[in-house]
């Protein structure tokens, strides 16, 4: 009985307490209109849930994101000296990363890292989401260096986290 009036509990709990922090009064008014939004609003809502995949290796999350971190600095590093360099040879271009995740939380998580880390974009992914499609800032000659970073230096890293 509780569960289904309180379908996300810790939502409706946020909610109220959005809702008097922006309203910057304790009246019983806003208390009472507070708490019926904060139980309808995810009544509403929780049909619309969808499951998500659960982070498997907790650690191996922590150290990606220092990676990703570590990644982010150095990648700032290289595109501030071609930006600001003495040569100014930028060969932008796209490449489509095949995929091998499935699921859309890890899929986002990963066009994440790669839009994060300066020089790359993640543009587009495709409609049956097997391709992900990168802009490049400096383009190397083989398009397949790129392909192979992302692949392993990243997807692997991915599929490991969730389980994949």
């Amino acid at each position: 009985m509780l569960a289904r009036l309180f379908p996300m509990p810790s939502h409706s709990l946020m909610l109220l307490i959005v809702w008097l922090m922006l309203n910057t009064t304790l009246s019983l008014g806003h208390i009472l209109l507070g708490s019926v939004l904060a139980i309808v609003i995810p009544l509403i809502c929780a049909p619309l849930r969808v499951p998500q995949p659960k982070i498997k290796r907790p650690f191996k999350a922590m150290l990606y994101v220092l990676v990703v971190l570590t990644d982010i600095v150095v990648a700032n590093v290289q595109v501030a000296l071609l930006v600001v360099g003495p040569q100014r040879k930028i060969k932008p271009g796209f490449v489509a990363i095949p995929l091998d995740l499935t699921d859309v939380l890890p899929i986002t998580v990963l066009a994440s890292t790669v839009t994060m880390t300066p020089g790359t974009v993640s543009g587009e992914l495709s409609s049956d989401k097997k391709w992900l499609y990168v802009h490049v800032l400096d383009m190397p000659d083989n398009e397949q260096d790129v392909i192979d970073l992302v692949k392993n230096r990243y997807e692997a890293r991915v599929k490991e986290i969730f389980g994949c």
